[in-house]
């Protein structure tokens, strides 16, 4: 199992590109069942990236955009944290960005719905509260680059497998996690994802 991950990938984000850009994530990187997540020794400088995130549900190699919609029936909610402070040492010395974006548990998921109790995966809304306030909401309407799209593109490069998670990008982010935070992740009104931060 791999995670698929889309940087940026929405109107407001400042990195943008003319195809989907992505990176892996470990297996180790997954954060499961609310568990709390603990901020990392090498970074204090840590924030969420919320992503709508799609469970492939077959095999399948250099798929076509219009057949993109039969590899996935799952849609949830996932958060990419960053190390910024180390990102941004990475890109200045053109490094890979692996010690800021793949590190344990840095990539805390929720629970999932069938996509069938969506009725257009094209304006799905979703949200982040951190200790009970809204701190971002944004709409799947909002994307660059939609999930089939996205399919498209990475299967040209990677199998992708069933079970594999494709984190779809997230909005620009502006708040930063500390001890004691509490995070809450939404589809709609449904609550996905709840953990706190040590």
């Amino acid at each position: 199992m791999k995670i698929i991950c889309i940087e940026g990938n929405y109107k407001n984000n400042e990195f943008n590109s003319s195809h989907p850009v992505f990176f892996i994530k470990p297996e180790t990187c997954l954060l499961k069942n609310n568990h709390p997540f603990f901020i990392p020794d090498h970074s204090p400088v840590i924030i969420p990236n919320v992503n709508l995130v799609i469970k492939i549900s077959r095999l399948g190699k250099n798929i076509q955009e219009k057949f993109a919609h039969l590899y996935y029936n799952e849609i949830g909610i996932g958060v990419d944290i960053t190390a910024t402070d180390t990102l941004a040492d990475c890109k200045k010395n053109s490094q890979p960005w692996d010690t800021a974006k793949s590190f344990d548990n840095s990539a805390p998921l929720g629970n999932f719905i069938p996509i069938t109790s969506i009725s257009n995966l094209f304006n799905i809304p979703f949200s982040l509260q951190i200790n009970s306030e809204t701190v971002l909401t944004s709409n799947s309407s909002e994307m660059i680059f939609n999930f089939n799209k996205i399919i498209q593109h990475v299967s040209q490069y990677i199998t992708i497998k069933t079970g594999d998670l494709v984190y779809t990008g997230s909005p620009l982010s502006s708040s930063y996690l500390k001890i004691n935070d509490r995070l809450e992740c939404y589809i709609g009104s449904q609550k996905l994802l709840w953990f706190n931060i040590k």
